[in-house]
C-alpha cells in the first residue's frame, strides 16, 4: 500500500482525501492543517489530523505528500520545503511562474532524493499533454485553449486573500465569438483578453473599502489583470444559495491543415466539463502520486550516465546517480576498475557506494555532493569503514576541483565558490 499524507485541508484536500480513499492501493496516513485539528471534520474517522508543525515527526510513515495550499503564496513555500524529506506532488497553476517554481523544487529535491511533481491537475496538465500531442499530429497549425464557464479555484483563492474579503468566487467564461471563430476552422490571433472574460463574486467584512478590494482584484498580475475582469458584491446568504457549487471545465482545440497545398483542414477538440473541479483535480493528484512513489521505488537512477576522468596514471570515476538498487554498480564495477578519486554516487543517499562496488573500485579519495551528515550511514559506513577513504564534502567546503597534475598528482583546491 502506498502511503499518503494530506497538507492542507480545503475542498482540493477534501477531494484528495476521497480518491485515495477510493484507491485500492493507497492508505490515507495523516492529513496536515494550520487550523486546529480539532476544529476540523474530515471523512476519514481513523485518520488522524495533525497540525503541520508535526509534521517532520511523519518523513518515515509517508511514502508521498500531496500538497493542497493555493498557488499564490502557499505552493511557493511549502512545495520547496517538503521536497527536502517526502516525495510531494502539488497543483501549481500559476502559468506564468511554472518555471521559476520547477527550479526551486528541483533544486531541493535533487539535493534530497526524493521525487517532486509539480503542477498537475487539467490545466496545467491533462490541457498541457493535450496540446503537446496535437501540435506533434498537425505541426502546421495553432493551439487554443478554452477555460470555463467555472469556477477557478486557483483565482478564488487568490481573491480571499486579500485583505477585507470572506469569501469568493471567481467565474472563467469563454468568450463566444471566439470559441466559435476556432471551431470554424479560423485561426485568429487572440490575446488573453479577447478569449476571456472572469466574474467574481465577492462577500466583503463589514465595513471593507469594496472599491479598493474592487481595485486588488482587476490590477493582480497574473490573475486579473491582462482580462476584462467584473466584480459583483454579494451577501453570505446570496454567496451559500446561488454560488455554492464548484464546477469548471474547458477545451483544448488545435486547428491544423495538410496537403501540399495546405488545403485540408482538420480540428482537435478536448474537453472537459467537470461537476466539482476540486473533485476532478484532487483525482489527477493523486493519480501522479501513485506515479511519483512508482517512479521513486524504481529509481530514476537507472538512466544515469557515469564519467571516467583519467589523466597520465591517475583516473576519476564521477558516478552521477549510480546505486545499487539500480543495478548500474554491479553491472559496470569491473569496467571501471581500480581508481584513484570517486565522486560519490547519488549524493551518498541510500542505495549508493555499495561494499562490493568500493571493493572492485578502491578509491583513495572520495568526493561528496551533499554534506557529511546527510550521507546515509551505511553508506558513510563503507566508505570509511571498509574502503577506508577519505571523503570531502564540496557543501562544507564551497565547491572543490579536483586537479590532475602532470606529476600524477590529485590536487584538491576548496571554497572555489566564496
Amino acid at each position: 500500500m502506498i502511503r499518503i499524507g494530506i497538507y492542507g485541508y480545503g475542498n482540493l484536500a477534501k477531494g484528495v482525501e476521497l480518491a485515495v480513499n477510493a484507491a485500492s492501493d493507497m492508505e490515507l496516513v495523516a492529513i496536515f492543517t494550520r487550523r486546529n485539528p480539532e476544529a476540523i471534520k474530515t471523512n476519514s474517522v481513523m485518520v488522524p489530523a495533525i497540525n503541520t508543525d508535526y509534521v517532520m515527526e511523519w518523513t518515515d510513515k509517508i511514502d508521498v505528500m500531496i500538497i493542497c495550499g493555493g498557488s499564490a503564496t502557499d505552493l511557493p513555500r511549502q512545495t520547496p520545503e517538503l521536497a527536502k524529506y517526502f516525495n510531494v506532488v502539488d497543483s501549481f497553476d500559476t502559468h506564468a511562474k511554472i518555471p521559476e517554481h520547477f527550479e526551486n523544487v528541483n533544486q531541493t529535491a535533487m539535493v534530497s532524493g526524493k521525487v517532486a511533481v509539480i503542477s498537475v491537475g487539467w490545466d496545467p496538465g491533462m490541457f498541457s499533454v493535450n496540446r503537446m500531442y496535437s501540435s506533434a499530429v498537425l505541426p502546421n497549425g495553432k493551439d487554443y485553449t478554452f477555460w470555463g464557464k467555472g469556477v477557478s479555484q486557483g483565482h478564488s483563492d487568490a481573491i480571499r486573500r486579500i485583505p477585507g474579503v470572506l469569501d469568493a468566487k471567481q467565474y472563467t467564461i469563454p468568450v463566444e465569438s471566439a470559441l466559435e471563430a476556432v471551431r470554424s476552422g479560423k485561426t485568429p490571433e487572440l490575446t488573453t483578453r479577447e478569449k476571456h472574460i472572469r466574474e467574481c463574486f465577492v462577500v466583503a467584512e463589514e465595513g471593507a473599502d469594496s472599491a479598493k478590494i474592487e481595485n486588488e482584484i482587476v490590477t493582480m498580475p497574473n490573475y486579473f489583470a491582462d482580462y476584462d475582469t467584473t466584480v459583483h458584491f454579494i451577501t453570505e446568504e446570496e454567496m451559500k444559495s446561488e454560488h455554492s457549487g464548484i464546477p469548471h471545465g474547458g477545451f483544448v482545440i488545435r486547428s491544423g491543415k495538410t496537403g501540399s497545398n495546405g488545403e485540408h483542414q482538420h480540428i482537435i477538440e478536448y474537453s472537459l466539463k467537470l461537476d466539482s473541479n476540486p473533485e476532478f483535480t484532487a483525482s489527477v493528484l493523486t493519480a501522479y502520486a501513485r506515479a511519483a512513489w512508482r517512479l521513486y521505488e524504481k529509481g530514476e537512477n537507472a538512466s544515469s550516465v557515469g564519467v571516467i576522468v583519467k589523466k597520465g596514471e591517475k583516473s576519476a570515476f564521477l558516478s552521477a546517480d549510480f546505486t545499487n538498487d539500480s543495478g548500474l554498480e554491479d553491472i559496470y564495477a569491473d569496467d571501471i576498475g581500480d581508481i584513484d578519486l570517486l565522486k560519490i554516487g547519488h549524493h551518498g543517499y541510500y542505495g549508493s557506494s555499495s561494499k562490493d562496488f568500493l571493493k572492485v573500485l578502491k578509491p583513495e579519495i572520495a568526493i561528496v555532493t551533499n554534506y557529511i551528515g546527510k550521507i546515509y550511514p551505511n553508506v558513510k559506513w563503507n566508505l570509511t569503514m571498509v574502503a577506508k577513504v577519505p571523503v570531502f564534502s564540496t557543501a562544507h567546503r564551497t565547491g572543490i576541483i579536483a586537479t590532475f597534475t602532470d606529476n600524477n598528482e590529485i590536487i584538491l583546491t576548496q571554497n572555489i565558490m566564496m
